[in-house]
């Protein structure tokens, strides 16, 4: 009789665990009613690496895939208070806003600054939990008057600023990451005024040093790549079409003025047969790829023996000789 009882007890046990894990859907439902907070914050408020395949095209994991939100099902904890913000130093992304432990706090592009307004609920705020707007002061490099908060459809206070709700990430597990940067391409670091965290503005083209050598970077310090398949006797032509544009955006034209470091022979643009405008390098076609998620990443590297980054005059770096 003990025994069917404790059997009946797991059973109920293991059923209520796999409906908790099992949810999923996101509440579309935007907040509304923002109001500054200066230095403290209301008191009852509560914040991928690319894959190479057959095609060659590249299948995106990790930080983007699964559930859509960047976290492949993880449920993130209850939110903690934000403490005394900070704005920190980061070699890729420049100044980035972070909370009183050093965590990096992010915005979501399909939120709204004006008025402000979170769209992130359900399984998006697991993996990306609100930032309470209680508890939060001004550090150094903040500006108070950039801090406000926002009325989450829970009725929740969320930390604004510069009127964009603000975020932590899950996989962000140790002070300084930026795990969560570029997730999505709707995902990115803030920085102390509410907007995106950037390095300091590079040319349209320019050369970075890595440790694949010298490296063709677009303007905001992504690796370019070349297409194998592609040719550029007697005319650029690209065979990356389609779903493969997806994953390797062409880089649109820039003036040859707007570049340095890169060889200017050959250094023009084109229009594709799709109409996409696209820049070359020694007359080859170049593309950035979406598995990477900040400037200095190569991901892509390699990936089905046919994207390979590109040097300063316009060479595929660590291709085999053909």
């Amino acid at each position: 009789m003990n025994t069917s009882w404790r059997s009946a007890s797991l059973v109920a046990t293991a059923a209520a665990v796999l409906a908790l894990t099992t949810a999923c859907g996101q509440d579309g439902a935007p907040a509304a009613g923002s109001q500054n907070v200066g230095a403290t914050a209301a008191a009852n408020g509560l914040g991928g690496s690319g894959a190479g395949a057959g095609t060659g095209v590249g299948a995106q994991t990790g930080t983007a895939a699964g559930n859509g939100y960047g976290a492949d099902g993880r449920q993130g904890s209850a939110a903690e208070p934000a403490g005394r913000l900070a704005v920190t130093g980061d070699t890729k992304l420049g100044k980035v806003l972070t909370d009183g432990s050093g965590m990096t706090l992010y915005r979501f592009d399909q939120d709204n600054a004006e008025p402000p307004g979170s769209t992130c609920n359900g399984d998006c705020a697991k993996t990306w939990p609100p930032v309470p707007a209680a508890d939060v002061t001004a550090g150094a490099g903040v500006d108070k008057d950039m801090l406000g908060e926002v009325t989450r459809a829970d009725g929740s206070k969320q930390l604004t600023v510069g009127g964009w709700p603000a975020y932590r990430y899950v996989k962000d597990t140790k002070a300084g990451q930026t795990n969560g940067q570029g997730v999505g391409g709707k995902w990115y670091a803030l920085a102390a005024d509410g907007k995106k965290a950037s390095a300091a503005s590079l040319p349209g083209l320019s050369v970075r040093r890595t440790g694949l050598g010298d490296i063709v970077v677009d303007k905001n310090g992504m690796t370019v790549y070349r297409f194998l398949k592609d040719k550029a006797w007697p005319k650029s032509v690209s065979a990356c079409t389609g779903a493969c544009l997806e994953k390797w955006p062409a880089v649109a034209p820039v003036p040859a003025s707007d570049t340095e470091g890169v060889r200017k022979k050959g250094l023009m643009g084109f229009t594709r047969p799709d109409g996409v405008k696209q820049m070359t390098v020694n007359c080859w076609p170049i593309y950035t790829f979406s598995g990477d998620k900040a400037p200095g990443d190569t991901n892509g590297q390699g990936i089905g023996g046919t994207w390979y980054a590109v040097s300063p005059d316009g060479k595929p770096v660590g291709a085999p000789k053909q």
